[in-house]
């Protein structure tokens, strides 16, 4: 099925619900406005392989934009809203972008952005009017609700988070497929998580990150429905689930611990026996808190890892996790090689670096043939990688032990951040937590720990001391941070990744 299908068989169902409004879009109108705003990109002189940028919160919209570009042949590059203009400019003019659009949402820096986007000259404001912007309704009004002559199946754009350094767009060759072809993402999603026409989707996430995008648009292409929600609440995600009797939902690793610290009759109050499948990824989440979530809500969870970059994809069920403990699972796309830094292969159960072999180079990083080239094996051209540290196990099962950019080495010993950050959190009193080196002039370096406290607790030397030995007794000597700083609020991304780089940027200022 496509869009197209789902708007002629089942016109008036809601394919699109935003949680926290009630506002809704059915197939007909998503259907026939992103026809409209297609038509309006095709009059202002986009053609296929453009690129459009759509710099906007969690919008009634964002799926409107997104299918008029894909449906266009064009690129849809998704900004995160909680960018600066300089930022949101940079990846903007950085992927070529010849149209944005907006919302008064973000009204601030969209005007900021003005002088900064010299070529991005079709410019669209959602939900009210904005100075340098085209009303988003009263351009595309006068357009006709219809087809374009020819409909080839563009594609989203994705730029990295950028937590190791400037983001950089994945850019992947054009499906060569017309419209009304699902995408074989969409296919893939559909057959690994059950997704289909009698699915709603729970999205807790921001839709400008990959995995939101790629899973509510196969959503839609399968017949589903999407319910949206505008930011993630822990109670609120739950109260979702049973008001709107959601059959699926992703989450990220923080978002199972802010559940499972929420108090008892909160965790209680709401029936969640709609809810066949909850997925994760993003981020490795903690075994204890993973062993938690399927204590409370049963052998329902799925994982998969994988990127932007589509280079690989590893997925396990709840059975397949609780006899491999730990594990992202199998993979369902590529071959996995384990390399040491030289790129050679180790044996079954030692780490090394990810590498996931495809039959095709399936993406570059735009304008960044650099990044590009780093990203492939030194011998073999193509095994790629994300830039993860892993094993696999006896029975194949991928386990993934942190970033390379991240691993301390402390008096010639490989540490690894990922482990303690795992066990650190399961303490009471901490809510979040970093885990990083910094300079040590004996050792090179040694292990930090930033942390931020749960609600109502006060830093002070004694809760430090109540954490360090809470370290003591559940690591190993060497992994315990030689010391803790407290920090409001860790710099965690929507998407669950810690902005590591700007934390460890205050201990490394060279």
């Amino acid at each position: 099925m496509s869009l197209t299908d789902n708007a002629a068989r089942n016109p008036n169902k809601v394919a699109t619900l935003m949680a926290d409004t009630g506002e809704a879009l059915t197939y007909r109108e998503l259907n026939e406005h992103s026809q409209r705003l297609a038509q309006y990109f095709r009059a202002a002189g986009l053609q296929e392989g453009d690129v459009v940028a759509l710099f906007m919160e969690n919008n009634i919209r964002y799926h409107e934009v997104f299918w008029a570009a894909v449906r266009s042949g064009m690129y849809l590059c998704a900004v995160s809203r909680h960018l600066t203009a300089d930022e949101a400019a940079y990846i903007i003019n950085d992927s070529g972008a010849k149209a944005i659009v907006t919302s008064t949402a973000l009204a601030g820096t969209a005007a900021e952005l003005i002088g900064l986007i010299d070529d991005c000259q079709v410019r669209l404001c959602v939900d009210g009017t904005l100075d340098g912007y085209d009303d988003y309704f009263e351009a595309v009004a006068g357009c006709e609700a219809a087809p374009l002559e020819s409909e080839i199946r563009g594609d989203f754009m994705n730029y990295s988070s950028g937590t190791t350094g400037r983001p950089k767009g994945v850019k992947r060759p054009l499906p060569g497929l017309s419209f009304d072809e699902n995408a074989p993402l969409d296919g893939l999603l559909g057959q690994l998580f059950g997704l289909d026409e009698s699915t709603v989707y729970l999205s807790t996430a921001p839709l400008y990150h990959s995995a939101p995008m790629a899973f509510t648009t196969a959503v839609h292409s399968l017949g589903g429905t999407n319910v949206i929600m505008g930011r993630f609440d822990a109670v609120d995600a739950l109260r979702f689930i049973e008001e709107h009797q959601i059959t699926h939902s992703q989450f990220v690793p923080t978002m199972f611990v802010r559940m499972l610290k929420l108090p008892p009759e909160a965790r209680s109050r709401f029936d969640l026996s709609s809810h066949q499948m909850a997925i994760h990824a993003a981020a490795p989440c903690p075994v204890d808190v993973k062993r938690q979530m399927l204590d409370w809500w049963g052998p329902i969870i799925h994982e998969y890892y994988g990127g932007t970059e589509i280079n690989g994809l590893t997925v396990c069920n709840s059975e397949e996790w609780l006899a491999h403990p730990g594990t992202v699972g199998r993979p369902v796309l590529g071959i996995i090689h384990i390399c040491d830094e030289a790129g050679v292969e180790v044996p079954t159960g030692e780490r090394g670096i990810v590498y996931f072999e495809r039959d095709a180079m399936p993406f570059e990083y735009h304008n960044d043939p650099a990044k590009t080239e780093a990203a492939r094996h030194p011998d073999h051209r193509l095994w790629t990688k994300l830039g993860d540290v892993g094993y696999v196990d006896d029975d194949g099962y991928l386990h993934l032990t942190d970033r390379e950019s991240f691993m301390i080495i402390s008096g010639g010993v490989n540490i690894y951040p990922q482990e303690i950050e795992d066990a650190l959190v399961m303490h009471p009193k901490i809510a979040d937590v970093a885990v990083f080196g910094v300079p040590n002039d004996d050792l090179g370096e040694e292990v930090k720990a930033a942390i931020e406290l749960a609600d109502g607790i006060d830093a002070s030397p004694e809760v430090a001391e109540e954490i360090l030995a809470f370290a003591r007794d559940n690591l190993a000597r060497f992994k315990v941070p030689r010391s803790i700083d407290f920090e409001d609020e860790l710099p965690r991304l929507d998407t669950g990744k810690l902005y590591k780089r700007k934390l460890r940027a205050l201990y490394w200022p060279a």
